[in-house]
């Protein structure tokens, strides 16, 4: 099998909040993560203002893509986050924020945190202790250091460990 080439996540943390906050009015929005399906497919492209190819992601065997949705509005997606699930930890692939969630003009901030933290989250489920390994570009690793807690463990590759996972999941998943 061909060796696909890395993709350097370049997803800036707006905002630590506790869930997603409307930026003109400072409300707050519990969010649900869940599995994308198919039919999320036909809004999500490149025409609609995404990045990435999220049908090409999904169709990948050993990713799952999961969508950021508002409890009581699942129909829009607010951003989408791509994992695999190893023995022993959690790689986030891509990360994505809505098009309405980038910018100067972003109607939610916290999504990119908020999907970070599900990762944290899923890592703990699944047996991995929280840890979440990534890809970052290089002009964003202080960032991810000082927003995330993320360790710099050598040439762009970063780790988000146990106490720092707990922190992010307490922030977005309160008990």
């Amino acid at each position: 099998m061909a060796r696909r080439p890395n993709i350097y996540l370049d997803f800036e943390i707006d905002k630590l909040t506790n869930s997603i906050e409307n930026v003109l009015t400072g409300d707050s929005f519990q969010t649900d993560v869940s599995v994308m399906h198919n039919d999320d497919l036909k809004l999500i492209t490149k025409k609609n203002g995404w990045l990435f190819d999220w049908k090409k992601e999904a169709k990948l065997p050993d990713r799952d893509v999961y969508k950021l949705t508002i409890v009581n509005n699942s129909e829009i997606i607010q951003g989408l986050i791509s994992l695999t699930v190893q023995a022993d930890e959690v790689l986030m692939h891509l990360i994505e924020s809505a098009p309405f969630n980038k910018g100067k003009q972003k109607v939610y901030a916290g999504v990119p945190g908020n999907l970070v933290a599900f990762a944290c989250k899923l890592s703990f489920q699944r047996g991995c202790d929280g840890y979440v390994f990534f890809i970052a570009k290089t002009k964003l690793i202080d960032h991810y250091t000082k927003i995330l807690n993320a360790e710099h463990i050598g040439a762009q590759r970063m780790v988000i460990n146990t106490a720092a996972a707990l922190k992010l999941i307490d922030k977005y998943f309160p008990k």
